[in-house]
């Protein structure tokens, strides 16, 4: 019997977790999991570990921790456990040269888009945002470009009207961990994957989110507003003001609606939401969230509105 895949899986968020059970699952043997240094949070601001690093001490697998890769010593100790093969997934750390040619495999990196579209940090939402109707997940053979490695497995998706980037997660993750356990069944079977170079045209670079760009500008078009509504949430969530009130707006819809208002103006509040004009058309906002208050309705704020005797 040939001796079991040796792995190093790098990963830090729960979009990694599904791939880091399929690499448990897969019969291939894993030697460590790396993950990003505890971080503060929370209130309280204590150390709190990564969903990675959690499930693999509780699957008992070795966790290392070190603030890069660049550093010789942390290089070593990589070398040290002679990985046949590293799985890089949303690890957060640059991987060099060096790293990169360790193992006979090389390093696999599992990326929420379908390549070369969004390359970089947020391609979910980014996707979301650009309105995008079809994602995917690549399997890409690392190099020392950012994303810019041949594809060696791919699976699409098509992204739906009611997706939100946390639906969106989810379903890559699966879809992600789905495709990574078919790499790793076929290579312990002998199989030799064909990497495919990506094209050259249609890059994008999906930058990282920044909270700032969560504040709705009403002068937009109301499709593109209730892209951004589904494409913050479930972070940072997309805010406004209404009657000078700071909420959050966590579901919104944009009507086939004509509107000559000022963008920002409130048209019509009922049961069913509450419309706003925009640069072009209606968004009608459909669950919002006070300043320390938990999502509701709109329903439900139209009656705390009458209540305070605003009709």
């Amino acid at each position: 019997m040939p001796a079991p895949l040796r792995l190093v899986f790098a990963g830090t968020p729960e979009f990694a977790l599904p791939s880091l059970q399929a690499c448990l699952a897969s019969g291939a043997q894993v030697l460590a999991v790396y993950t990003q240094p505890d971080r503060p949070a929370g209130r309280g601001r204590q150390l709190l570990a990564s969903p990675v690093k959690q499930a693999a001490l509780a699957a008992g697998i070795a966790v290392e921790q070190p603030e890069t890769l660049r550093d010789a010593a942390a290089r070593a100790r990589l070398a040290d456990h002679a990985p046949d093969l590293i799985v890089v997934v949303a690890y957060g750390l640059i991987l060099p040269k060096a790293v990169l040619a360790l193992p006979r495999l090389g390093c696999w990196n599992v990326h929420a888009s379908l390549l070369p579209r969004w390359r970089g940090a947020a391609p979910i939402q980014r996707a979301l945002l650009a309105g995008d109707t079809e994602t995917g997940v690549d399997l890409m053979q690392m190099e020392a470009g950012l994303d810019t490695g041949p594809v060696l497995l791919e699976a699409r998706t098509p992204i739906h009207a009611e997706d939100t980037a946390g639906s969106l997660h989810d379903r890559l993750a699966t879809l992600g961990a789905d495709l990574l356990a078919d790499a790793l069944a076929r290579v312990q079977r002998g199989e030799t994957l064909i990497a495919r170079p990506q094209r050259g045209e249609g890059v994008e670079y999906a930058h990282k989110l920044d909270k700032a760009e969560a504040l709705l500008d009403w002068n937009l078009p109301a499709a593109a507003l209730a892209r951004k509504v589904r494409a913050f949430d479930p972070w940072p969530v997309a805010e406004t003001r209404i009657e000078g009130e700071r909420v959050r707006v966590w579901a919104a819809r944009a009507l086939e609606q004509l509107s000559n208002a000022v963008p920002g103006s409130i048209l019509a509040c009922s049961a069913e939401g509450i419309d706003i004009a925009t640069g072009e058309g209606v968004l009608r906002i459909l669950e919002l969230q006070r300043d320390g208050g938990r999502r509701i309705r709109a329903r439900d704020w139209l009656n705390a509105r009458r209540e305070r005797g605003r009709t």
